[in-house]
């Protein structure tokens, strides 16, 4: 880690601050009331949801499908705000109050009267479809239909409602109730006074809330997805997983992407069938080296969660890497680093290009709130600009990366993101 970039916390406070605006929406725009609040599943995300309303003191009824699992999630946020208490972090008359404004139910049709539905159900378009369908038929007009998705089409689920300018994606981050960043998904569809209440909610609750378009993955997950792909090749060409790791360690990251990957699970969307093993990630699984969960991943844990590199993984790394024909060579930690980052940058290029963001530094404020980013920086655009962009390109060609058109242009021109 380095020491702060000049300017670095300037940018950030003033990011932060211009993130809240939108372009074409008038500061005066007359904001729907939000005086109740539904949620759709109780599990990990949904709860933590729930919690960010029931704090600020808006009432929320959350629907499950069965009662084990709403019984659950409701023991659940109890043990949080307990746990809350217990760190002195809040009063337990508070927390007590908090959890009396909750109402939980298997009856979908509790949900009429909200003014604002968010559904926090599997990330399947499918599922997400029939639940909007059921939604629409059920909530009363003028409310507010939001979708926690991580990377599908706000539109598309918009479409399967007769409302869908009354939708948009509301991209919490786990754990809900503590993770700053929502990333808020506007829809082509999306009503300005929809888009600008939710924005002024985010706030309410406690939120950093970021404009984003529709794209696959949004702002965050879009980027983190070109870094997982390096990351992924790096290990094949020869890099061990944890210098990959290590690498974003010293830039100042909390983890790298293999502690992350063994952090969420890496059962997360696996097809659960043992003999079916098409990715190192499925070899992984079908030998129960599912993460943390199961105290073995990429690395093995003890009982304080403490890791070591396993020397199990690295033999299977080994043999999908001769599998794939892949040369082995020696790679340092310069050229990780450079091929982790650098093609961040270039999407994130490609995302201002695009639209999807309003500007450079909300996709800074995205990363410094949602994704760890290390603050020093500035985030990841602002980084870029002082390292200089003809260095991000050159970098990129280098390792026989795409530049995205606006970086090569920039760079070319000696400009920075503004």
């Amino acid at each position: 880690m380095s020491d702060p970039i000049p300017g670095a916390k300037d940018h950030i406070d003033t990011a932060r601050k211009l993130a809240a605006t939108i372009d074409d929406i008038p500061a005066d725009t007359a904001l729907l009331p939000v005086n109740k609040v539904g949620v759709i599943g109780a599990g990990t995300m949904g709860g933590g949801i729930t919690m960010n309303f029931l704090t600020a003191g808006i009432p929320v009824t959350i629907v499950e499908m069965t009662q084990e699992a709403l019984d659950r999630g409701v023991a659940t946020m109890r043990r949080n705000y307990e746990n809350t208490v217990k760190r002195g972090k809040m009063e337990a008359a508070l927390a007590e109050a908090a959890m009396g404004r909750l109402t939980p139910t298997l009856d979908f049709n509790a949900l009429a009267d909200a003014d604002l539905v968010i559904e926090a159900v599997y990330e399947s378009m499918d599922v997400k479809k029939e639940v909007f369908g059921k939604l629409d038929a059920i909530v009363k007009p003028g409310a507010i239909l939001a979708s926690n998705t991580s990377y599908l089409d706000v539109n598309a689920i918009g479409a399967s409602t007769k409302r869908p300018e009354a939708v948009l994606g509301m991209h919490f981050f786990s754990p809900a109730n503590v993770m700053k960043l929502l990333e808020v998904v506007r829809g082509s569809a999306t009503a300005k006074n929809v888009l600008a209440t939710v924005m002024a909610l985010a706030v309410k609750i406690g939120k950093v809330p970021v404009v984003s378009g529709v794209c696959h993955g949004f702002i965050g997950n879009r980027m983190l997805s070109k870094r997982q792909e390096q990351a992924n090749a790096l290990i094949m060409e020869g890099a061990d997983f944890a210098d990959v790791d290590n690498a974003l360690l010293e830039f100042g990251f909390p983890m790298g992407p293999f502690q992350m990957a063994d952090l969420a699970g890496l059962d997360i969307g696996w097809h659960r069938d043992p003999a079916r093993i098409e990715t190192l990630r499925e070899a992984l699984c079908a030998l129960g080296r599912w993460g943390q969960k199961t105290g073995k991943g990429f690395y093995d844990y003890d009982e304080n969660r403490q890791r070591t590199p396993s020397e199990v993984t690295r033999g299977l790394i080994a043999e999908w890497a001769a599998k794939a024909g892949k040369p082995q060579r020696k790679i340092d930690a310069a050229e990780i680093l450079e091929r982790l980052l650098y093609p961040m940058i270039s999407e994130g290029a490609l995302i201002l290009e695009e639209g999807i963001s309003q500007r450079a530094s909300d996709i800074d404020t995205v990363w410094l709130n949602g994704y760890g980013w290390p603050a020093w920086t500035g985030g990841p655009m602002f980084w870029a600009s002082h390292i200089g962009l003809a260095t991000v390109v050159a970098g990129l060609e280098k390792h026989g990366l795409p530049v995205a058109p606006l970086l090569a242009r920039k760079a070319a021109a000696g400009e920075a993101f503004d």
